[in-house]
C-alpha cells in the first residue's frame, strides 16, 4: 500500500490496522460521566492519556454532513453533503440527500481500497451505506438495519448474521449500534481489514442525558468492544458526528419555534419554503426537529423575514446564503436564501401540523446547531508532530494515519 492524496490532504500508508468509530450524538460529557461512574475502564484510560481531545464537528451538526466530512477529510463545501435532506433546485423537489450522486468528492476509504487495502464499513442505518461506500473497490460495506439482506455482490460479504451472532435489531434500539460494534470486532477477528469505519445511531443519546443509567449502559457496552479492538492490535480512533442537548421548556415539553407558521403569518402562505436538514426516515425520537433550518424566500421579503427572526427569543443566528456558506463551509447552491440556527435548548420546526411528536417517549433531545458542535476526538496511541490549533472531527483519519506513534511489536514490549 502506498501513501495517498485525497481532496488535497496526504495520508501515509497503513502501518497498523485502523478502526475509526463515529459515535452518533456523542456529547463529550457522555464519555467523562460514564468514566466517572466506573463503567467504562477502557475509555477512562483513553481520557486520562495524552490523545484525548475536544474537536468541532461540521455545522449543521447532523449525521450525513459529518460522516461524509470524516471520510473525505473535508467540510461540506468540498464534498457537497450539507444535510440529511434538502431542496433540490434543479429537480424542484425536497429530497433525501443520501444518493451517492450528491457526493462531490472522493472518500479516503475508496482511495485506500484502490491501493489494495482491505476496507470495511459498517453503519447502523442504511441511509449512509451507499454514500460511505461510493467508489470502494472490493471492500465490505453494510448496515445493521439491512444485515439480513447482504450479498457478496452488493456488500462484499454474506451471512453477516451468522458472523455476528445477533439477530437484526430494531432501528429504534441500542442494539442497532451494538450490532455495528459486534460486527467490527468479528471482522477484525476473521477478515482483519486494514481500515474499518464504524458508524452508530444516536437513538440512546436522543433519549438519555450524559450520566444517566441508560446512557452509561450504552457506553459500558461500547467500552467492551473498543477494548477488544485494541487487544486485536487496531489503532482505535473515536469521534462523533455531533453532540446532543435537551430541547425542552421547564415543564418538559418540546421548545419549538415553527418557522413556516410564523413566516406564513408574516407574508402569507407559499411565499417562503422552510427546509429542515435533520429530516430523515427515522423521526420517532426527534420528530424532525433540530436546531438548523434553511429558508427560501424572495429578495424583497428576505430582509423583513431575517429581521423579524433575529428579534425572536431562542434564535441564535440568522445568516444570508453567502454568510452561512462562508462561516460553516457549506455549498451555497444547496442552501436556501437564509440560514437559521436556534439556541442551545430550542429547536426549529416547519408547521405545527407537519410534525408528529406522538412517538416521543422521553423529553426531546436533539441537535443541529453550534451548541452541538463540540465532539470527542480520542486515540489509543500518543500523538506525534500534531500541530496546535483548531481540531475538527474530520481530522480523525489524518491524525490516525499521520500523527500517531506506532505501537511497539510484541518482541519489543517483552524486552522492555
Amino acid at each position: 500500500m502506498n501513501d495517498i492524496e485525497v481532496n488535497g490532504r496526504r495520508y501515509r500508508s497503513i502501518r497498523e490496522p485502523v478502526a475509526v468509530i463515529c459515535v452518533d450524538g456523542c456529547e463529550y460529557d457522555y464519555l467523562t460521566q460514564a468514566a466517572a461512574a466506573g463503567v467504562t475502564p477502557y475509555l477512562a484510560k483513553l481520557l486520562a492519556g495524552d490523545a484525548a481531545f475536544k474537536a468541532d464537528c461540521v455545522v449543521p451538526s447532523f449525521t450525513n454532513p459529518n460522516n461524509l466530512s470524516i471520510v473525505t477529510g473535508r467540510p461540506p463545501a468540498v464534498h457537497g453533503i450539507c444535510g440529511n435532506y434538502f431542496y433540490d433546485r434543479e429537480a424542484g423537489a425536497e429530497v433525501m440527500m443520501n444518493d451517492p450522486k450528491y457526493l462531490r468528492a472522493p472518500t479516503i476509504l475508496a482511495a485506500f481500497s484502490e491501493t489494495g487495502a482491505r476496507v470495511a464499513v459498517v453503519t447502523a442505518k442504511d441511509k449512509l451505506r451507499k454514500l460511505l461506500g461510493k467508489g470502494m473497490k472490493g471492500g465490505i460495506c453494510f448496515s445493521s438495519e439491512k444485515a439480513a439482506e447482504v450479498t457478496l455482490e452488493e456488500n462484499g460479504i454474506d451471512k453477516v448474521l451468522d458472523l455476528v451472532g445477533m439477530p437484526v435489531p430494531s432501528v429504534y434500539s441500542a442494539e442497532l449500534s451494538e450490532f455495528v460494534f459486534a460486527a467490527g470486532v468479528r471482522l477484525a477477528e476473521t477478515r482483519r481489514p486494514d481500515l474499518m469505519y464504524l458508524s452508530t445511531t444516536d437513538y440512546i443519546q436522543h433519549k438519555f442525558a450524559p450520566g444517566t443509567a441508560g446512557a452509561n449502559a450504552f457506553y459500558a457496552m461500547m467500552d467492551r468492544y473498543l477494548a477488544r479492538l485494541d487487544a486485536l492490535g487496531y489503532v482505535v480512533a473515536i469521534t462523533a458526528d455531533h453532540g446532543m442537548n435537551a430541547k425542552t421548556r421547564p415543564d418538559g415539553t418540546p421548545n419549538v419555534i415553527y418557522l413556516q407558521d410564523l413566516i406564513d403569518g408574516w407574508l402569507g402562505a407559499e411565499r417562503a419554503r422552510v427546509i429542515l436538514p435533520i429530516t430523515d426516515p427515522y423521526v420517532v425520537h426527534h420528530g424532525a426537529l433540530g436546531s438548523f433550518a434553511t429558508i427560501y424566500v424572495a429578495g424583497a421579503e428576505r430582509e423583513q423575514v431575517a429581521a423579524r427572526l433575529r428579534a425572536l427569543d431562542g434564535i441564535e443566528l440568522v445568516l444570508d446564503n453567502a454568510e452561512a456558506s462562508a462561516r460553516f463551509e457549506l455549498p451555497p447552491d444547496r442552501l436556501g436564501d437564509l440560514v437559521v440556527v436556534s439556541s442551545r435548548h430550542v429547536v426549529l420546526g416547519t408547521s405545527l401540523a407537519r410534525h408528529d411528536l406522538s412517538g416521543l417517549d422521553a423529553p426531546l433531545r436533539s441537535h443541529g446547531g453550534v451548541s452541538e458542535q463540540t465532539v470527542p476526538l480520542l486515540f489509543n496511541r500518543s500523538p506525534v508532530g500534531l500541530a496546535g490549533g483548531r481540531l475538527r472531527n474530520f481530522d480523525v483519519l489524518d491524525i490516525a494515519l499521520n500523527h500517531l506513534a506506532t505501537r511497539p511489536a510484541a518482541a519489543e514490549l517483552a524486552a522492555e
